[in-house]
């Protein structure tokens, strides 16, 4: 008959996604002819609990390479990007948040631009990222214990006669001589 105990645990409790689509602009001294290319790096972030909500703090450095003057000359644009995110995280029945719980973010799809306009000697850009939360706390589980333990087996070494008389045979009695 099996019996059942519990088991307190750490496990991810809760876990989502969150597609995130954002329009900076940034203003430059020479009025752009043309958008030679843009780029993200430098992308940090961190993960943190927010009362029944998950937030994530982030940054990241956008480049824009674009040529002015006619396309004679170039130049490169930076401009550092701070955000903060929320997250409404579905969390399951049996998880306990009022623990120690750690908040885990990965980037699914990393900050990337999706589209640069010149409006003057503005830059209008937009970038795309989407983050992936997971929430590990505590939980229970039930595992069935079974009172009944299985016999062993008895393992029994079959030597016979034959057996016996080879290794006899086999032994050099004047080995450490």
């Amino acid at each position: 008959m099996a019996s059942y105990k519990e088991i307190v645990t750490k496990a991810i409790v809760g876990k989502g996604k969150k597609y995130f689509k954002d329009n900076y602009f940034l203003e430059v001294n020479n009025k752009p002819t043309t958008i030679l290319g843009c780029w993200v790096i430098n992308h940090n972030f961190k993960g943190y609990k927010s009362g029944d909500k998950i937030g994530v703090n982030g940054s990241y450095d956008v480049n824009i390479w674009y040529s002015y003057d006619n396309d004679s000359k170039t130049m490169v644009a930076s401009k550092k990007i701070d955000y903060n995110n929320q997250f409404a995280v579905k969390v399951r029945e049996s998880a306990d948040l009022s623990g120690d719980t750690d908040i885990i973010v990965r980037p699914l799809k990393q900050p990337n631009c999706s589209g640069v306009n010149i409006d003057g000697n503005k830059i209008t850009f937009d970038i795309e990222k989407e983050l992936g939360v997971e929430i590990v706390g505590e939980t229970k589980m039930k595992i069935a214990i079974e009172d009944d333990e299985d016999p062993w087996d008895e393992i029994n070494d079959e030597v016979d006669e034959k057996i016996e008389k080879d290794i006899d045979n086999s032994v050099n009695e004047e080995y450490i001589d």
